[in-house]
């Protein structure tokens, strides 16, 4: 069969990597595609928000599974499009997907649910805003309700800084429409862990367990980011962990979008934190994370195409289990000068380093292209994901972080402690 990926970056790399693998697939196109893309794929110059343009695509082609990279194409009603012009669609409706472009519905749905969360309120204006954080000391989380691309969260420390992230969000429109509302909740602490499930509406299968790192710079300093790395399988988390977040929280929330006539299909991202008083919920996703995709699906020795055929068709109950590498799979990625702030990123710089790469390691394109004149260039704040797998965790993050040495362009820098905490 032919499959279409929708989206741009590392994900879809590793997602377009990973299907041309499979025994099923006759091609791969991957629209619009990066500069890595194109050398496995054929790259599609159809942005993954063009829903009429995917469904007349897919259509010319014949195409036998499309799957939904990122949550902007989910936003766009592309799941609802292709789906309705009877393609199998590896990804959510627009209803669905709200469990990740509304902050504010994912709460409340949690809240409904029985979904283990931190305590929250939603908020429009920033008086009552400010009162529900003092009177936690300040020490919350200021979220942006809609999309934000991984950057509409600020933890804080003090009220003063969440004075200062609420007067951000509802005063100077920092993220616009999407932080004219905002959940404001409870900090937590513990280990966050990252847990992708591939579903049907009803069934519901995880993935191998990830940890990932928002902060840009070592030591989880500076601002929060899309995600400079991550690694599988994390510290401390055993299958015992991984049941609990299944039962918990994923089987769960596919439970209340069913009931509510917004059943889904594709991967389910649960972000959790591992607190002394249990599992509880950060956020969802209503697609693979990025950079988990790249530390996931290296790990993944089942056929990822013939799953998600069968989790679109709704029928991951005969669904064979999977099959795991024991290996450990570590990615960093390389990101541009002045990410994540994306109004100071300049691209456009000739990325040198990828054809003398360490061997064993991985590379995985999210922000390059292909310039007639130039060559590979940037084009975007995360710029590649090195990945190593190993015996160890220690084996596989030299191995990415030898590959991240590796790559040089103008402004690079990435962080040099993805996965220390797992090193003994």
């Amino acid at each position: 069969m032919k499959v279409l990926v929708v989206g741009s970056g590392a994900r879809e790399h590793a997602l377009v990597w990973k299907c041309v693998q499979s025994e099923l697939v006759e091609r791969v196109f991957c629209a619009p595609g990066n500069g890595g893309t194109g050398g496995m794929a054929r790259n599609v110059p159809i942005a993954a928000t063009d829903v009429v343009r995917l469904v007349q695509f897919a259509k010319h082609e014949r195409v036998g599974l499309v799957v939904l990279g990122p949550e902007a194409a989910v936003d766009a009603g592309a799941g609802d499009a292709l789906r309705d012009a009877g393609f199998n669609v590896f990804g959510p409706n627009r209803g669905a997907g709200r469990i990740e472009t509304s902050k504010a519905f994912a709460k409340s749905l949690m809240r409904d649910a029985g979904i283990p969360t931190a305590e929250f309120e939603t908020f429009t204006t920033p008086t009552p805003a400010k009162a529900w954080a003092r009177e936690r000391e300040g020490r919350v989380a200021v979220k942006a309700d809609g999309l934000a691309r991984g950057k509409g969260v600020i933890v804080c420390g003090g009220a003063d800084e969440s004075d200062a992230a609420i007067d951000a969000m509802l005063v100077e429109g920092r993220f616009g429409k999407s932080g004219a509302t905002v959940v404001v909740e409870e900090r937590l602490d513990g280990a966050e862990l990252s847990l992708l499930a591939i579903t049907d509406g009803v069934e519901v299968i995880p993935l191998a367990p990830a940890r990932d790192f928002k902060r840009a710079g070592d030591g989880d300093t500076g601002p929060n980011t899309g995600g400079m790395g991550a690694y599988s399988p994390p510290l401390a988390v055993d299958g015992e962990v991984v049941d609990d977040v299944v039962n918990k929280v994923l089987r769960p929330a596919v439970r209340a979008m069913a009931a509510s006539g917004n059943e889904f299909r594709g991967v389910l991202y649960a972000g959790v934190m591992l607190t002394k008083d249990g599992v509880r919920t950060l956020e969802f996703n209503a697609r693979f994370g990025d950079p988990e995709s790249q530390v996931v699906l290296p790990r993944l020795e089942s056929d990822f195409v013939a799953l998600a055929l069968s989790a679109a068709k709704g029928g991951l109950a005969d669904h064979p289990d999977l099959r795991w590498s024991n290996r450990a799979c570590v990615g960093v990625v390389v990101a541009s000068a002045n990410y994540p702030d994306d109004a100071a990123v300049r691209t456009g710089y000739p990325i040198r380093g990828l054809a003398e790469m360490p061997r064993g390691v991985l590379v995985f394109h999210g922000g390059t292209r292909f310039d007639t004149e130039r060559g590979l260039v940037t084009d975007g704040g995360r710029v590649v994901t090195t990945v190593g797998l190993g015996d160890t965790v220690a084996e596989a993050r030299e191995t990415a972080l030898s590959g991240a040495r590796q790559v040089r362009f103008q402004g690079a820098f990435f962080r040099t402690d993805i996965a220390l905490e797992a090193v003994v």
